[in-house]
C-alpha cells in the first residue's frame, strides 16, 4: 500500500490540465464491444479503474493497440464470450464497478452477458435493478446466483424494442440499456433517462457508429434499432469532477491557478455552485482562472437569509461526486453551509478525519452535515489518515495541502483509481507531495 506525505500550507501557482473523464471512459470503452470494426478513442485517462477495464477487454479477446499516451484503438472482432464464465473473470469483473457496463453490449451483440457483483467505492448501497429491469423489458431472461453473487442475462433470439420508464435516472443504467437497445429489433423509448454530458457523449459516439438515437440531452431517448454498427473515432471530454477538485484546491490553498481546456459548456452548475461559496472564477476562453483568495471567500446565503444548502441531484443538478470537495472547501469559508448528500448514505463518513484536523463540522445523520467555516482564522492541522474512496480521498488530499504541518495519507490506491499521476501534476504547480 502506497502513501502520500504532504507538507501543507504552501501557496501553489500555475496551469493544470484536467484528464479525460473517468465516468465517460467507462461507458465509451464498453461500447467498443458493439462492433467488429476498429474504434479509436482519444483522451483516455491513465488511471487504475480505466486500465483495469482495458485489461478486461483484452482478456475478452478485444484487440488493443496503443497509439499514444492517451489514445487506443480497439477491435472486438473475435470476442471470447466463454471467458465470462471463468473464475478469472469473476475475480477481475468483481474488482471494478464499471465492469457492469459490458453486459448491455454483450447481450445486444452475442445474446448473453454475465457479471459478478461489481466492486468500487464503499459509499453506500448501489443498486443494479435499473440495469437488469431494462434488459428484461427488452426481452432478456435474468438469473442470479446468490452463492457467488453472479448475475446473468440471456436473449438467444435477440432483443426487441419497447417503451420503458426507468425507476431512477441512473447514468450507468441508462448507458447499459442504450447500448443494448441500439441493436434490438424495432423502437425503444427510455423515459426518465439520465442526460449527463457523458451519457450524451456515448449517444453521439453510437450515432457516429451507425445507431439511430434521438432526444440526446433530454430525459426521453428514442432508439430505432439497427442491424449492425461500424467503427468510429471519439474524443473523451475533460473530467468535470477533476475540474471541480482543482477549483476547491485553489480556494483552500489561496492559490492562483488556471485550469486549461475545461469544456465550459459541459460544466452545468459546477461554476455557479463554487461561486455560491464565495469563490471567484473567471472564464478565459475555455479555461477557468482562479485568483489567489487573499481575503478568503464568503458564503452567499439564500434570498431569505437562511443557511446555504448544497445538495446533489441528477443532471442538470449538482453532481454527488463533488459534494466531498464542497464540504472540505466549506471548512475555511466565511459562513455556514448545510451539505445534503441525498444519493449515498456513507459518503459523508470521512468527516471525522476533517474534525480531527480541526474542522468544525456537525454530522446530522448519514446524509447531512453542517459546516461552520473558519474563514482561515484557524488553519487545519496535519494528521495521518486513510483514503476511504476516490472522492473522499481527493478531498482529504486538498485538506492536507492546506493544513499546517506534514500529513500522511494511506490507501492512496483509492485516489489513483480516479486521478492520473496526481502527485506529479501537483508538484508541477508547487505542491510538496511525495509518494512513498
Amino acid at each position: 500500500m502506497g502513501i502520500f506525505k504532504i507538507e501543507g500550507g504552501i501557496r501553489l501557482k500555475g496551469e493544470i490540465t484536467p484528464q479525460g473523464a473517468k465516468n465517460e471512459a467507462l461507458q465509451i470503452l464498453c461500447a467498443v464491444l458493439l462492433t467488429p470494426e476498429k474504434v479509436t478513442i482519444n483522451n483516455i485517462p491513465d488511471i487504475i479503474d480505466i486500465n483495469k477495464l482495458i485489461t478486461l477487454l483484452g482478456n475478452l479477446g478485444v484487440k488493443i493497440q496503443k497509439n499514444g499516451s492517451d489514445s487506443y484503438t480497439f477491435q472486438a472482432d473475435d470476442v471470447n464470450v466463454l471467458y465470462l464464465e471463468t473464475e478469472a473473470f469473476k475475480q477481475e469483473g468483481g474488482s471494478l464497478r464499471g465492469s457492469i457496463m459490458i453486459v448491455g453490449p454483450l447481450l445486444a451483440r452475442f445474446g448473453r452477458g454475465y457479471i459478478p457483483k461489481p466492486g468500487g467505492d464503499k459509499i453506500g448501497r448501489r443498486r443494479l435493478d435499473t440495469h437488469f429491469e431494462g434488459f428484461i423489458n427488452l426481452g432478456a431472461k435474468f438469473r442470479y446466483n446468490r452463492e457467488d453473487h453472479f448475475y446473468g442475462v440471456e436473449a438467444p433470439k435477440g432483443l426487441t424494442g419497447t417503451d420503458m420508464l426507468l425507476d431512477e435516472a441512473s447514468v450507468t443504467g441508462t448507458a447499459n440499456i442504450v447500448m443494448a437497445a441500439v441493436l434490438a429489433k424495432g423502437k425503444t423509448t427510455i423515459y426518465n433517462a439520465a442526460c449527463e454530458p457523458y451519457l450524451q457523449q456515448l449517444c453521439k459516439m453510437l450515432n457516429a457508429m451507425g445507431a439511430n438515437i434521438t432526444g440526446v440531452g433530454s430525459n426521453l431517448l428514442t432508439i430505432e434499432g439497427v442491424q449492425s454498427l461500424g467503427g468510429c473515432e471519439h474524443r473523451i471530454l475533460p473530467d468535470m469532477i477533476e475540474i471541480g477538485s482543482w477549483i476547491g484546491l485553489a480556494a483552500m490553498t489561496r492559490s492562483e491557478i488556471t485550469i486549461k481546456d475545461v469544456s465550459w459548456d459541459n460544466l452545468g452548475l459546477i461554476p455557479n455552485t463554487f461561486r455560491k461559496l464565495g469563490i471567484t472564477l473567471e472564464r478565459r476562453g475555455d479555461d477557468i482562472y482562479i485568483p489567489a483568495h487573499e481575503d478568503g471567500y464568503e458564503v452567499k446565503t439564500d434570498i431569505d437569509g437562511s443557511i446555504l444548502t448544497i445538495s446533489d441531484a441528477p443532471w442538470p443538478g449538482f453532481t454527488p461526486d463533488l459534494l466531498s470537495i464542497v464540504l472540505v472547501v466549506a471548512t475555511q469559508a466565511r459562513g455556514d453551509i448545510l451539505i445534503h448528500q441525498k444519493m449515498f448514505e456513507s459518503r459523508l463518513f470521512f468527516v471525522d478525519k476533517l474534525i480531527d484536523m480541526g474542522a468544525k463540522i456537525m454530522l446530522c445523520d448519514p446524509h447531512r452535515a453542517v459546516v461552520m467555516g473558519h474563514d482561515f482564522k484557524s488553519q487545519l492541522k496535519a494528521t495521518t489518515m486513510s483514503s476511504p474512496d476516490i472522492r473522499a480521498g481527493i478531498s482529504l488530499l486538498i485538506a492536507a495541502l492546506s493544513a499546517k504541518g506534514t500529513s500522511t495519507i494511506q490507501n492512496i490506491e483509492q485516489i489513483d483509481r480516479g486521478y492520473e499521476r496526481i502527485d506529479e501534476r501537483l508538484r508541477a504547480i508547487g505542491a510538496n507531495i511525495i509518494r512513498a
